[in-house]
C-alpha cells in the first residue's frame, strides 16, 4: 500500500519552482482512475489533479459532462480522489477540484475537509469560465458566476492552501492573481481529438496569443505566479512542442484528455486491432 505524502503550500511551490529553475517545464496531469494515477506518476508528472469530469471521461463521456447535473461535483471529486487516487500514488502531489458555486456546501468547511482528506491543494473546477452568452450573464447576475471561484481562491489563500486555477481571459487572470492563486492555467478550450473530444478549437498560434495575453495581465498584478497552458489544440506532446516555439516563457502544461483519455483510447484500440489481425 502506498504511503500518503501530503505537501504544504510552501513545499509544493518550492517543488514546482525548482523544476522551473533548472530549465524544465512543469507537467501536471488529470487522473480519473487509480490506474491512470499510477501510470501518470510512473511517467514522471510533477503534480496530479482530480476532477469530477475525470470520472465521466474514463466512462467514455466528454469532458463537458463535468459541468452537467450528473452528480455533486465536489462529492464526486473528493470520493474519487480519496478512494482511488490517494491510496495508489507514492510521492506525487494530488490536487482536488472544488466547485465554488455548490449551494449545498459551506465552501470554507469544504476546503478544510479536502485538506483533511490528504490533498495538497485545490483547483476551481467545474469553472464558469467555460460558460458564455446569456447563461453566463445570468449566472453572474445571480452570484453563481466566476467571481464565486475568485472568492474561493481568496479564501484558500487566507487558509494557506495551494491553488492552481483555470482562467479563460485577461480579466479573469487579474482577478485570480489578486486573489492569491499560486499557479494560473490559461484554459484555451476543450481538448480536440480522440473518440469523444471536440472537433473545434483555436489554432496553436491563436492559443499562444491568448495565453500570452492572459500571462501579461496577471503579471501586471504579481510576478511570482507560475503559468501553465491547457486544452484546445494542445492534444499531444508534439502540439505542446509547437506551442513552446511560440511561447517559450510558459512554465508548463496541464493535460487531462491529452494525458489520460486520448492515450487510453489509442493504446487499447491499437492493441485490440493487432490481436484481431493475427492470422
Amino acid at each position: 500500500m502506498a504511503t500518503l505524502v501530503k505537501y504544504s503550500r510552501k513545499e509544493l511551490n518550492d517543488r514546482l519552482r525548482s523544476i522551473k529553475e533548472r530549465g524544465d517545464k512543469i507537467v501536471v496531469a488529470g487522473a480519473g482512475s487509480g490506474l491512470s494515477a499510477k501510470a501518470i506518476e510512473n511517467g514522471g508528472a510533477d503534480m496530479l489533479m482530480v476532477f469530477n469530469s475525470g470520472k465521466y471521461r474514463m466512462h467514455g463521456h466528454g469532458s463537458l459532462s463535468g459541468w452537467l447535473a450528473f452528480g455533486n461535483a465536489n462529492d464526486v471529486a473528493l470520493e474519487m480522489g480519496e478512494s482511488y487516487v490517494l491510496p495508489i500514488v507514492n510521492e506525487i502531489p494530488v490536487i482536488c477540484s472544488c466547485f465554488a458555486q455548490d449551494v449545498t456546501k459551506v465552501i470554507s468547511y469544504h476546503l478544510d475537509e479536502v485538506m483533511r482528506r490528504g490533498f495538497s491543494g485545490i483547483n476551481n473546477f467545474p469553472t464558469m469560465g467555460m460558460v458564455d452568452g446569456q447563461f453566463r450573464e445570468q449566472l453572474e447576475l445571480t452570484n453563481l458566476g466566476f467571481d464565486k471561484e475568485v472568492e474561493m481562491i481568496r479564501l484558500a489563500n487566507e487558509k494557506n492552501i495551494f491553488s492552481i486555477v483555470y482562467v479563460f481571459n485577461a480579466q479573469e487572470a487579474r482577478k485570480m492573481a489578486e486573489a492569491g492563486a499560486d499557479c494560473i492555467v490559461a484554459h484555451v478550450g476543450l481538448t480536440v481529438g480522440g473518440m469523444i473530444g471536440t472537433s473545434k478549437s483555436l489554432t496553436i498560434e491563436e492559443s499562444a496569443d491568448l495565453t500570452r495575453e492572459i500571462m501579461n495581465a496577471g503579471k501586471e498584478v504579481r510576478q511570482d505566479i507560475l503559468w501553465l497552458a491547457h486544452g484546445g489544440p494542445l492534444a499531444s506532446p508534439e502540439d505542446f512542442r509547437e506551442f513552446l516555439k511560440l511561447l517559450p516563457e510558459i512554465d508548463g502544461f496541464v493535460g487531462a484528455s491529452s494525458m489520460e483519455r486520448i492515450p487510453t483510447e489509442q493504446a487499447i484500440s491499437k492493441t485490440v486491432n493487432e490481436f484481431k489481425n493475427i492470422r
